[in-house]
């Protein structure tokens, strides 16, 4: 939450012409409810199950980047399944700038919502403690902290593109 998945995807499908999904939002547009109320109607064995299932499916797409949401890669066998079918790229963002970013668009996040300032850090803190034996499963490290400005974004497009050697 809050590492640039949206903002580098959506820039990166623009700059090499493949499709970007972000998972989330698949999910949501295949079930016509949000995933928050999946996760009431379901619980989140529920929704772990269905977006283990619409994960794979949208591995099955050609020339596509994907957002999975934070927790994806943390249940079932999902991070072995993304590198089984693709290149996973870990976002990794300095904690302050998660903390800024977040701060800033909490109030369209109903998990950090009603969290003071330092009750997120100590949220972001505890979510990455907790994530990070599957984030550090990835085949690759990004770091994701420039995505703030129109020129931010382009040069880390760039540097993303050669990284990745995606022409």
């Amino acid at each position: 939450m809050g590492c640039g998945k949206s903002t580098l995807g959506r820039a990166l499908s623009k700059a090499t012409g493949w499709q970007f999904i972000d998972l989330d939002n698949y999910i949501e547009g295949r079930y016509h409810k949000t995933v928050n109320e999946i996760f009431a109607e379901k619980g989140e064995e529920g929704f772990r199950t269905l977006e283990k299932n619409m994960l794979h499916e949208v591995a099955l797409f050609e020339n596509v980047i994907i957002a999975c949401g934070g927790g994806t890669p943390c249940f079932y066998d999902n991070m072995e399944f993304m590198n089984a079918h693709g290149t996973t790229v870990f976002l990794n963002a300095d904690i302050e700038k998660l903390h800024t970013r977040l701060m800033r668009g909490r109030h369209k996040r109903p998990l950090i919502a009603n969290k003071s300032d330092e009750e997120l850090r100590e949220f972001i803190l505890a979510a990455l403690d907790k994530r990070m034996k599957f984030y550090s499963m990835a085949k690759a490290v990004f770091t994701s902290d420039l995505l703030d400005t129109r020129s931010q974004i382009d040069d880390t497009v760039k540097l993303f593109l050669q990284q990745f050697e995606i022409s």
